[in-house]
């Protein structure tokens, strides 16, 4: 029996193209019919994810920004949120300048699709590929100047060495150990590593952990699906984790296979579970 499902958005339930199959959005009526709750656990912020969930889609929550928001879609209202406090912000910031690193840092919740941006001395193509999709609601980050501001996230690019990554991120635990580090694939496909940087509390499994507290569900009637090391926290708190066919090797060895984000992953993942007619087939 289960009473939540919690699906990531890119790689996961969206195609490649940002579309949804109807598969999988025939399953998602199914689940409201069956009173399941409807779950997006996703990096998205809201704003963004909302550009690919549209109002016909029945999802009940949104968990966005990687758990450091909680939105009920029903009743249109931010149930919860967690950034990073004025004094992190301004000492991290001033730490990844110091190390000529290319980065984004996204205001706090709910202006956290607004950033600031700081371009390292080294060019960086995949920095500047993520720079076009943002610029119209990005400004530059002035290093001479204090912040004194809140902020949800930092958006650390580089290429891809995990050597260089884990270094790192063992000198950014040191120094600030109210954050939290998290790897990211490229969503762009290129051969660069993301680190992502919130308050140490944020995760997509916290968020639904959140709701369920909250909905008093318990965690033993939980099913969580993703493809990327920013689900494992997800994964590692619902019952049953699937990860899909298009997912790091290294996931796909801990978690309960189902079908790529091509092939109606979310919907072959339902099947397992429920008994909800030729669209899981």
């Amino acid at each position: 029996m289960l009473k939540l499902v919690a699906t990531d958005l890119d790689g996961t339930f969206l195609k490649n193209d940002k579309s949804i199959s109807k598969e999988n959005l025939d399953v998602l009526q199914l689940l409201g019919e069956k009173r399941i709750l409807r779950v997006v656990a996703t990096g998205r912020n809201l704003k963004k994810t909302q550009e690919v969930i549209a109002h016909h889609v029945p999802f009940d929550y949104i968990v966005f920004s990687s758990g450091a928001g909680v939105y009920d879609c029903i009743n249109k209202k931010l149930l919860f949120y967690q950034n990073l406090n004025k004094v992190t912000v301004q000492q991290l910031s001033e730490f990844l300048v110091a190390r000529d690193l290319n980065f984004h840092l996204f205001k706090a919740i709910p202006e956290n699709y607004k950033c600031w941006y700081y371009r390292g001395s080294i060019p960086c193509s995949e920095f500047e590929r993520y720079f076009d999709f943002h610029q119209t609601n990005a400004e530059e980050l002035l290093v001479n100047q204090q912040l004194d501001s809140e902020a949800c996230q930092f958006l650390v690019v580089f290429p891809n060495n995990l050597d260089r990554f884990h270094t790192l991120k063992e000198e950014i635990k040191m120094n600030f150990p109210d954050v939290k580090v998290v790897r990211t694939s490229s969503p762009l496909e290129t051969d660069y590593t993301w680190m992502e940087i919130f308050h140490h509390s944020v995760s997509k499994g916290n968020g639904v952990k959140f709701l369920c507290d909250l909905l008093q569900i318990e965690h033993e009637y939980t099913l969580g699906i993703g493809n990327d090391f920013n689900d494992l926290d997800l994964l590692e708190f619902t019952q049953y984790s699937y990860m899909v066919e298009n997912g790091p090797q290294e996931l796909k060895d801990r978690f309960l296979p189902t079908q790529s984000n091509e092939e109606n992953a979310f919907a072959k993942a339902m099947g397992n579970h429920l008994a909800i007619g030729e669209c899981i087939t």
